[in-house]
């Protein structure tokens, strides 16, 4: 397979996957994982197809948090980022890696809004809590079987 059929791939891999398992290093240095939405799959989340789909960078990916969250205790000291997605019973995987952004664009943050979010949100789009992060990867990694591939860096 060549190194665009591997890309092909990898986005499917992105697009599809369940969740989005996000690492940070906390305050001591060690590395922190917790399993966040996966914005870009379009089954969970149809109306962002379209938002995903416009963008210069197939690898970008965008992510919500509460402002209060520990992930952003760790990011506002270092803001260096791993995220993984992936498809265990097929042995396939997808690392991105770079700096990750704040997003403070009232525009950008209402684009990504979905109903039901109140729940995390009460306060709705406005709410002080509704953090937006981008991730614009400046290293990725495709991973099937015993095979790693870097797409990326």
């Amino acid at each position: 397979m060549d190194e665009n059929d591997l890309a092909i791939l990898a986005r499917a891999l992105l697009e599809t996957s369940e969740a989005a398992y996000v690492t940070t290093i906390d305050r001591q240095g060690r590395p922190q994982t917790r399993a966040m939405f996966n914005l870009r799959n379009s089954i969970q989340f149809p109306k962002l197809h379209t938002f995903f789909e416009g963008l210069d960078d197939a690898f970008e990916t965008w992510f919500t948090t509460n402002s209060a969250s520990t992930k952003m205790d760790d990011l506002a000291v270092n803001r260096a980022v791993s995220v993984y997605y992936c498809w265990p019973t097929q042995f396939r995987g997808l690392m991105l890696g770079g700096d990750i952004e704040t997003i403070v664009e009232p525009g950008d943050k209402a684009r990504l809004w979905q109903d039901g979010w109140e729940r995390y949100y009460p306060q709705g789009q406005d709410d002080p809590d509704y953090t937006v992060l981008r991730l614009r990867p400046t290293q990725v990694k495709y991973y099937h079987q015993l095979n790693a591939v870097t797409l990326v860096g």
